[in-house]
């Protein structure tokens, strides 16, 4: 046999190659030519590859080699085999080894007179053995995860014609929705019949959004679970991303959130009970005070002027010489006038009186009655003569504005307020701004920050909404929004109803 680098092309091809490449005698398989790369592999010298074979670098027998390698041989049936693949693992001469891919010819050497050899261009595929366990270990963990995850993990795709897919739907698909994995990625518009009507214009409306700016998918919403004749509420979160076929395809999870959402929905119902609660009890509360400030001007009005009338008269019959009796009875007179006092303002303190000529009086009152008590300059800036309210909700409205008031008296350090009052388009709104220190957040969450949760209950059994915030030159403003059109016909259902 000729020598084998008499091939003029094949040390190009060998040592210029990255892969590792052997040229094998057909039937002892041994080693006649290896390139560098494999020499620097498989770490043995030049005089050393010229004893061994393949079997010795796979360790394993020359005839099982020989056999596996004779299709390359054969030409039954006219179907030339051109080359076999086979995976092996080498050792090298330190004692480790690692796996190679071997694609083997069988071609002629340098002429027609020459005997064949077998040609092996391998690589280590070790890397590649790596990264296939670890996508392995990857994807067990993963179908790992969402076998334990509460809920269904899919994925979701929107396919070019507008049609949809589901390329992945873990165990949990019929326990959240009643089909089987397998139908639903089969007939995956079932999904969109489970959908109750009233909620599918959202669900369409939600997922466009989400494809077209490529942001998250959020949506909750019900479905029909015809295996148990019942109504879910589910909550869809994901992430879109584009395939390879430029189609949108959403990674995420499907939970059932109908426990928490009866449960949502019941303390809704419930703040909604207790909110009819606080008004019942504050329009009882204001009723109650005009009822004693009532009895207060009249009964107990009444009779001190009375008494102050028959004391009068006591005195003048009395003899001038009966001086200690005259004084007593001048201090019985000023102690009259002081009880009257008292009660009058016990009486104004309870229900001012100027609330029934209007909202807007009231106000302007109350601005004037702060200012004297206070020494506060407080302006007050309103666009109507009166503005139009239910008698019970404008002492709603005329309480926070006196509460508001007394915590600026308290807490503010200011100089100057500025209360506006204004009617707005369906509403009334009521604006105090003070010039003082302002109000921290910390502040409002204090536990015994009483004031403040009790005008923030008062604006919403009203319908409305208090807000507090910084002034825009310092010091803080709080500003109240009431809607009037919904107070005068939830005035006129409980009338209704009371009838």
């Amino acid at each position: 046999m000729p020598n084998i680098t008499q091939a003029g092309w094949l040390p190009t091809i060998m040592h210029g190659a990255f892969n590792e490449i052997y040229v094998i005698d057909c039937s002892t398989l041994r080693l006649i030519e290896i390139n560098q790369a494999a020499r620097d592999n498989l770490q043995f010298t030049t005089t050393a590859f010229t004893s061994m074979t393949l079997a010795d670098l796979a360790h394993q027998p020359v005839a099982a080699l020989v056999q596996t390698l004779h299709p390359l041989h054969n030409n039954n049936n006219n179907r030339l085999v051109q080359h076999i693949t086979l995976e092996l693992r080498f050792n090298r001469r330190d004692g480790s080894s690692y796996p190679i891919a071997l694609r083997i010819f069988l071609t002629p050497y340098t002429s027609d007179t020459a005997e064949p050899v077998l040609i092996a261009i391998g690589h280590d595929i070790s890397a590649q053995r790596l990264s296939k366990q670890a996508l392995d270990q990857s994807e067990s963990r993963y179908r790992a995860i969402a076998a334990n995850t509460p809920g269904l993990v899919y994925q979701f795709r929107l396919l070019a014609d507008g049609s949809t897919a589901f390329p992945y739907l873990s165990a949990g698909c019929h326990a959240l929705l009643g089909i089987k994995a397998n139908r639903l990625r089969a007939q995956p518009g079932l999904f969109l019949n489970l959908i109750l009507q009233q909620d599918r214009a959202a669900y369409l409306s939600a997922m466009k959004t989400s494809a077209a700016s490529m942001h998250s998918w959020n949506w909750e919403g019900r479905i029909w679970v015809e295996a148990w004749k019942d109504v879910k509420w589910i909550n869809l979160r994901s992430t879109p991303g584009l395939t390879l076929q430029n189609e949108v395809q959403w990674d995420g999870i499907m939970t059932n959130i109908t426990q928490s959402k009866l449960e949502e929905l019941e303390l809704k119902h419930s703040r909604a009970r207790l909110a009819e609660l606080t008004a019942h009890v504050e329009q009882v509360k204001e009723q109650e005070r005009t009822r004693i400030a009532r009895e207060i001007h009249d009964d107990l009005g009444g009779n001190l002027t009375a008494m102050k009338m028959a004391l009068a008269l006591l005195t003048r019959k009395l003899p001038p010489e009966e001086t200690k009796l005259i004084e007593k009875a001048q201090y019985l007179d000023a102690l009259v006038d002081r009880t009257i006092d008292a009660a009058h303002r016990i009486a104004r303190d309870l229900r001012p009186g100027i609330l029934d000529i209007g909202i807007v009086a009231a106000i302007e009152w109350q601005a004037r009655e702060f200012e004297k008590q206070n020494g506060i300059p407080c302006t007050l800036c309103c666009d109507q003569d009166d503005i139009e309210i239910h008698p019970d909700h404008a002492a709603a409205l005329f309480r926070i504005f006196q509460e508001g008031l007394t915590n600026i008296a308290k807490h503010a350090r200011a100089s100057h307020v500025v209360v506006r009052l204004n009617r707005t388009g369906q509403g009334i709104r009521l604006e105090i701004t003070d010039n003082g220190q302002g109000i921290t957040a910390m502040d409002r969450l204090k536990p015994e920050s009483y004031g403040i949760r009790g005008m923030i209950e008062r604006a919403k059994t009203l319908g409305g909404e208090l807000s507090i915030g910084a002034a825009p030159d310092g010091g803080c403003s709080i500003t109240i929004d009431l809607p009037i059109g919904d107070i005068r016909q939830r005035n006129h259902q409980k009338e209704s109803t009371t009838i």
